[in-house]
């Protein structure tokens, strides 16, 4: 049995660091009700029965596509259980993303892939997962920014894809320039600025982000693991007390102070581990403050 409170699905991002949930068991989700656990000593609003678990390997579910991630093609008992258990519309299977513009290297497994809408922490994105990369990893990551960000910021999202930092941090109030490579991309990235209501607090750019930039940031949003490439491009966007947020696949601190020192900009760099991509290898970001 599953104790719980109900809120809307709408507000589940907001939860997120209250202490009576109970995050070592996932909310349940029904219509426009979430039915959020609730831990021990807390009050609760209602008793829902276990279901009936599921025990096939790991996999995430964007909007109705179920995804498996890994080296490892997985199993037709795999699919099959996946399919059971969340009754997809498609399940594909994701080994890697490749190149600049980060295409998912997708196999569909079963059903037929297209547009879904994802609803993760009170924002909505439209994409398709078999041809437009969405890591459900870098949640944790999108919380932090915005819990940093400044209400009337002028942002660079250098790498902004279909919104993933872009959104949450003009939810809170800043001013985006978001810049992205990929037409596909980048017709998601419009649609989802309007679909979410901040028009009025991004500005979308196709192109590469090294010629788009203009003019100077309060923080640079760095996400691509490719980023050290562009960060002299940045360097000549920011001012003293900008923030650049460079995400690598490992530690990269030692690189990036090698480029400040080059560039002779002063700035103090702290890194953050995001998630485990393999063995021994971490999804950093580094907090590079100019001085």
């Amino acid at each position: 049995m599953m104790r719980v409170r109900e809120i809307a699905r709408e507000d589940l991002g907001r939860v997120r660091g209250e202490d009576w949930v109970d995050w070592s068991r996932r909310p349940f989700v029904a219509g426009d009700t979430a039915y959020v656990p609730v831990r021990d000593g807390f009050p609760f609003s209602s008793i829902l029965p276990d279901p009936h678990p599921y025990r096939g390997r790991g996999y995430t579910m964007l909007g109705t596509v179920a995804v498996f991630h890994g080296r490892e093609m997985p199993g037709e008992d795999d699919v099959r259980a996946v399919l059971e258990w969340r009754h997809p519309t498609a399940v594909l299977w994701i080994p890697a993303c490749d190149g600049q513009r980060r295409k998912p290297r997708a196999h569909v497994l079963a059903g037929t892939p297209g547009e879904v809408a994802h609803r993760e922490c009170g924002i909505t994105y439209f994409f398709d997962p078999s041809c437009t990369m969405f890591s459900a990893g870098n949640r944790g990551e999108k919380e932090r920014l915005r819990k940093m960000v400044r209400p009337g910021e002028r942002v660079a999202d250098m790498f902004a894809g279909i919104g993933y930092f872009s959104l949450p941090v003009a939810r809170e109030g800043a001013r985006v320039h978001a810049m992205e490579i990929d037409p596909v991309a980048f017709s998601c990235l419009a649609k989802n600025i309007g679909v979410n209501g901040v028009a009025d607090r991004v500005v979308p750019e196709l192109g590469d982000c090294r010629f788009c930039l203009s003019g100077t940031y309060d923080r640079v949003i760095m996400g691509h693991f490719d980023s050290c490439q562009y960060l002299e491009h940045a360097l000549s966007h920011v001012h003293e007390g900008s923030v650049l947020h460079v995400h690598t696949a490992g530690d990269a601190s030692g690189r990036i102070e090698e480029t400040l020192s080059g560039k002779g900009v002063r700035a103090t760099v702290e890194t953050h581990r995001v998630k485990k991509l393999g063995p021994h290898i971490w999804h950093c970001v580094q907090d590079v403050t100019v001085e």
